[in-house]
Formats: structure tokens, C-alpha cells, sequence
């Protein structure tokens, strides 16, 4: 271990860690705004910087990884002032729109403005113009919002692996995009909004059903039920109905969504979704309860098993199940009913 101090606490790191970490696990809290757990640090935004004794500079704590009797700082006034200067420099360029901005209560660039008591940048230099791209059905990209963390492109070339956007153009021009300088339309992009849900500010947008604010949301953890994989998953909701999905950095998906576990869920809120069991009733449809439907089910299984035989049944299983459920289904048919006819739809 290696041993080393912040802001006056000895504490020990493991060889390799960051200064990051290291506070992190004495919990003492430095901002981010590219960091991003799952991605090696390259530290973009500097606003994690901290002072350490005997360096020339201030350091970028995501990327800066600990030695042997460091001492650090990192609510120094040096560091202090050089965080407010980087938050002006940011939102020199940005939109303040905040009162009607749909990130607003969400927004790590507005928390951050308001801890250091930012309000304008005041440079008064050029400002960004670009048009905002509408056209993908999910989500909408307003790059005059983006602040070039690149939290958005890393996620998509170095976890989902699709290397639809990357930065365009040098200098003051720099802006994400995807090639060519087309629309998400146009694009490779494949929908998962994985950029979406790690955009620290307005910029990648999920396209909301309702209005809301995140103030207002109460978060319900479920699983993903789209396939067998299993992947973890906050539901927003609001007025007990679900308006949003943001992934959970935990396993089986490290914080990644398909298209269908980000975006698929407003079947949920439909007016045409079965929620009780249909029990057909001189010709009708007609609601029931879960122990009518399974009684029946179960006496015509027998009923049918008697008179014709196990060679009478098939069965069809789902993706949308887990692999324990499916593993269940046939055994069901093939040991307790006694048939082999049992396919699944995916045939995995």
C-alpha cells in the first residue's frame, strides 16, 4: 500500500490507483464532469484538479495516480479559484436557459456553478451556433449545450462499440458529431442512448413523453424484461407513471442499455396493456384472477393429457425470459408432461 495524505488525513491507496480514488475511499469529495469509472481517466474537463506539494502545476486527480508520501489539497484556495475559472470558461459558451432546461435538477454543470457561485462566464468572446439535431426518434442532440467532456464519445466507441460520434473540427470549433457532419439519422447510430445517459449536461436529451423534473421523479431499481440478459435498471417515475429509464452501473450491464430497455417502456403507461389474466366465458374475454387462470390451465392440461396423450402438447418459450425460467419451461413439458415438442423463439 502506499501511503499519503489529503487535506491534513494520512490514508493508504493501492499501487496503480488515482489521487481520485484514493479520496474517494476516505471519502472526501472532488467534482467531476469526464470521469467515468468504467473508461480509463484522460481528464478532459480539468475541473477535478487538486494541488499537490512539490508539483509545478495543478493536477487533473482523475488521471494523476498516487506516489509514496504525497501530500494534497483539494479545496485549496489555488484550487479553488482555478475550478471557478474553468466553470466560466465553460458556460462563456453554454446556453443559460436553466429555468426552462429539461436537465435542470439533474445537470452536474449547474450544481457545479451553483457550489462555486458562478453565474456568467464574462468574456464576452463568440459564441457557438450550431443547429440542433432532432431527428433521431428518441433522443435530440443540442451541441451548443455539449461542454466536450467526451463522456459521450468514449462510451460509444469504447463500451457500446458502435463509433457513431467522435469530436469534429480543431480548436474553438470542436464539436461532437457523427461522420460527415450529418444527423443522428443518417448515421451508424443504433439508438442504445448509452451518450444520452451519461451527458452530464442538456445536450443529449432522451425525448420525455410528459413534462418534468428530476426533483419530482422517485427512482424504482427493476430488471430489464426485453431478453434473458438481465440488465439492471432505474425506472423514473412520476405520478405513479414511468416517464424515463436510466441505466444502473452494476452487473450484468455495467450501466449500458439497448434501444429497448432505454427507450421501449411506454407500453407500461398504455391503456391497452393486460394486467389481470383473460378467461374466455360464453364466447367473452373476461378479467381474472391468477389462481382462476392456473386452475384452468392445470385441469385442462389433464384433461387433454388423458385423452390424447403428451404427444398432444408443444410448447413455446421466450427470450424475454431468464435462462432459469426457460431451463423451468422445459423441464415442465419434458419431465412432468412428458413430450419433447418444446422450441423457443430465439433458439438460443
Amino acid at each position: 500500500m502506499i501511503n499519503l495524505t489529503i487535506n491534513g488525513i494520512k490514508c493508504q491507496a493501492e499501487p496503480g490507483s488515482t489521487i481520485l480514488q484514493a479520496a474517494q475511499k476516505v471519502g472526501i469529495k472532488i467534482p467531476t464532469l469526464c470521469y467515468d469509472e468504467r473508461l480509463v481517466a484522460h481528464g478532459a474537463c480539468r475541473i477535478c484538479v487538486v494541488e499537490v506539494k512539490g508539483a509545478r502545476a495543478l493536477v487533473p486527480s482523475c488521471s494523476a495516480p498516487v506516489a509514496e508520501g504525497m501530500e494534497i489539497q483539494t479545496d485549496s484556495p489555488t484550487v479553488i479559484e482555478a475550478r471557478k475559472e474553468i466553470l466560466k470558461l465553460m458556460i462563456e459558451n453554454h446556453p443559460l436557459d436553466c429555468l426552462t432546461c429539461e436537465k435542470s435538477g439533474s445537470c452536474t454543470l449547474q450544481d457545479l456553478c451553483y457550489e462555486y457561485d458562478i453565474k456568467e462566464g464574462g468574456y464576452n468572446g463568440e459564441k457557438k451556433n450550431y443547429p440542433i439535431d432532432d431527428s433521431n426518434p428518441f433522443f435530440t442532440y443540442d451541441p451548443n449545450k455539449c461542454i466536450l467532456c467526451g463522456k459521450c464519445v468514449r462510451v460509444d466507441n469504447e463500451l457500446q462499440c458502435t463509433g457513431a460520434i467522435n469530436f469534429i473540427d480543431r480548436g474553438f470549433y470542436t464539436h461532437v458529431g457523427v461522420a460527415g457532419d450529418k444527423t443522428f439519422e443518417e448515421s451508424v447510430c443504433v439508438s442504445c442512448g448509452n451518450c444520452v445517459s451519461v451527458c452530464p449536461v442538456g445536450a443529449l436529451m432522451p425525448k420525455q413523453p410528459e413534462k418534468f423534473r428530476y426533483w419530482e421523479l422517485n427512482k424504482v431499481r427493476t430488471t430489464c424484461a426485453y431478453c434473458g440478459v438481465g440488465c439492471q435498471m432505474d425506472l423514473l417515475v412520476k405520478d405513479d407513471k414511468v416517464v424515463g429509464v436510466e441505466p444502473v452501473n452494476i452487473e450484468p450491464n455495467d450501466g449500458l442499455l439497448c434501444v429497448k430497455g432505454k427507450f421501449g417502456y411506454k407500453f407500461l403507461n398504455h391503456p391497452d396493456r393486460l394486467k389481470k389474466p383473460l378467461i374466455r366465458k360464453d364466447g367473452e374475454l373476461k378479467e381474472a384472477t391468477w389462481d382462476e387462470a392456473m386452475e384452468l390451465i392445470a385441469s385442462k392440461i389433464k384433461e387433454i393429457k388423458e385423452k390424447h396423450g403428451s404427444e398432444a402438447f408443444g410448447a413455446l418459450s421466450s427470450a424475454r425470459c431468464t435462462n432459469e425460467e426457460n431451463y423451468l419451461m422445459q423441464k415442465l413439458f419434458r419431465a412432468v408432461i412428458g413430450t419433447n415438442n418444446i422450441d423457443h423463439c430465439a433458439r438460443l
